[in-house]
């Protein structure tokens, strides 16, 4: 046992106490592969008989030439580790610092190649982070210190040069390492870009980036596959969690309507890596990752769920403040539906986010807020004093909604019943119009009475009659070509049904009135407006001032 130690000390110590790279000479490099081997073999033959005191001796001995055999091959993997990827600098960047664009196919050292960044087309790309000779020596050597029981010192090693290789890309992506508060804290305009940063980041460390380092590992660690799982989690759990806190942080944070989308690209992002994080991170110490990342995932969908609900209570609480000008658009109408109908461009994930929550779903949740707008409409229709102008607000806003909802995804959620519901409300209020603001008028055209009385009599009530209508009607129109329908379509529909109803009717009475022989030549003493100036005036309703169209859009 002793000749056999000292035959081992003399040609271990000679590499331990070596001040030049062992792994520089090939040569040197096996023959002290060899002696470790035999080291092992000799500790594994002799341990089984520990008890007697030579032998024990003889294995403290061993073991302490074992230790010190690996603190120097430590130091050389570390080395390679070190000097392997200087060679292969796969972070290198374009002159242009906006490339979009990653770390190309690695080619082998051999082919005297070292890739850089180029535009990124697709994610299908695997890095060889490290030359082959260099990855077949960390093998052989990580294979001698997980057989002599330093195998968690290796992975140690290895993680601390790979994640500084990692925290190097993630720096040259643009990512910055935010904590939660400060993430809350930034503008949101900076937020908007950071988000943006961290979708191409993302997509880079779950499709190239991790895959490249469990390819790594899997061959520096082959046949040790615990070595390899825990050296995988050590090198990428700083990275991954770097890239969750964010989503996390956005996840928690203010609910405001306006940031609904920037969140949606989160949760999208997040989603369509789940399987990535499910194939890469399914070992026993990676798991934690996986399942931290579907929580998060379903945290933003709760966050989007709850940017409905501020945007519910945002239409509650839109006070009922001064009129708008003429009955026109308000602006929480045109807010609301175009709202809606941009987040409707993402109908799917919505959808998703919503039957997820099994709550309610998406088209549910938006009849619900159409239902809520339209409240809030009719209680701002009560400022009018003139109720005919409340039924022109509610025409207009009315018929906003609809046309925003029939060309949009909106609508196909909403459903066809519900359009033809709220055009049919949109008749309602144009007839309530009509009733409420020349029943009045009209009933001063009817015949009435006076086809039955004395040609005087009656000749005295048509009188009193056409003044009356002369003076109801100038004020009608003067108020009213004020009053504004944003629609064409709509405004014509009006106009056509108020010339339908009040031209023959009118027609009829000056008739009547100008063949009573009691007036006869001095009808046109009291015959203000013909008909085509009544259908002139008519024509000049709705035209609106410039502070009651609001925006068409």
């Amino acid at each position: 046992m002793d000749h056999t130690l000292k035959s081992l000390h003399r040609r271990i110590s000679q590499y331990v106490s070596s001040d030049h790279p062992i792994w520089a000479d090939s040569a040197d490099s096996a023959a002290f592969l060899d002696a470790i081997d035999e080291l092992i073999a000799t500790f594994a033959e002799w341990n089984p008989v520990a008890a007697d005191k030579t032998v024990g001796a003889c294995l403290v001995r061993a073991e302490d030439m074992l230790q010190q055999a690996m603190f120097r091959v430590e130091d050389e993997f570390r080395s390679l580790m070190e000097r392997g990827g200087e060679s292969f600098d796969l972070t290198r960047r374009e002159e242009d610092p906006d490339v979009e664009g990653v770390m190309g196919n690695g080619e082998e050292e051999e082919e005297d190649q070292i890739p850089v960044a180029q535009p990124l087309t697709d994610y299908d790309v695997v890095i060889d982070a490290l030359p082959s000779v260099t990855i077949n020596d960390l093998h052989e050597i990580g294979k001698r210190m997980v057989a002599a029981g330093f195998g968690k010192e290796c992975s140690h090693v290895y993680s601390s040069c790979r994640r500084e290789f990692l925290e190097e890309s993630f720096s040259r992506l643009g990512l910055q390492k935010l904590s939660i508060e400060d993430v809350h804290k930034m503008p949101w305009q900076d937020l908007e870009d950071e988000i943006e940063r961290w979708i191409k980041a993302s997509n880079v460390a779950l499709r190239i980036l991790f895959p490249s380092e469990r390819r790594l590992c899997d061959r520096i660690f082959f046949g040790f596959s615990s070595a390899s799982d825990l050296s995988f989690m050590e090198v990428c759990r700083g990275s991954t969690i770097q890239l969750l806190n964010f989503a996390d942080a956005i996840a928690i944070g203010s609910r405001s309507p306006e940031r609904l989308f920037r969140i949606l690209d989160v949760f999208e992002t997040l989603r369509d890596l789940i399987p990535e994080f499910e194939s890469l991170f399914s070992d026993q110490y990676c798991v934690f990752l996986r399942n931290e990342a579907i929580t998060i995932w379903k945290r933003l969908g709760e966050a989007i769920r709850g940017i409905f609900m501020e945007l519910e209570n945002l239409i509650r609480r839109d006070p009922a403040k001064a009129a708008v000008p003429g009955g026109g658009l308000h602006p929480i109408t045109r807010y609301v539906m175009n709202y809606l109908r941009a987040a409707c461009r993402s109908r799917q994930t919505l959808e998703q986010v919503f039957e997820v929550a099994s709550s309610s779903s998406l088209s549910v949740q938006m009849a619900w807020i159409m239902e809520l707008l339209e409240s809030n409409l009719e209680a701002k229709s009560k400022i009018y004093k003139d109720s005919a102008l409340s039924y022109v607000f509610m025409m207009n806003n009315g018929s906003y909604i609809v046309q925003k909802a029939k060309d949009s995804e909106l609508g196909t959620l909403l459903g066809d019943d519900w359009i033809r519901k709220h055009t049919a409300k949109i008749r309602q209020y144009h007839v309530s119009y009509q009733r409420s603001s020349w029943n009045k008028v009209l009933s001063l055209l009817k015949p009435d009475k006076e086809s039955m009385a004395a040609p005087s009599v009656a000749a005295k009530t048509m009188k009193e009659k056409i003044k009356l209508f002369n003076l109801q009607f100038e004020e009608i129109c003067r108020v009213q070509s004020a009053w504004f329908i944003f629609d064409e379509q709509l405004k014509e529909e009006i106009r056509s049904s108020l010339e339908k109803m009040l031209l023959p009717a009118y027609g009829n009475f000056i008739g009547r009135f100008q063949n009573l022989p009691e007036v006869g030549k001095h009808a046109d003493k009291y015959i203000r407006f013909g008909v085509e100036a009544i259908e002139a005036r008519l024509n000049d309703l709705f035209q609106g001032s410039s502070g009651s169209t609001g925006s068409r859009k």
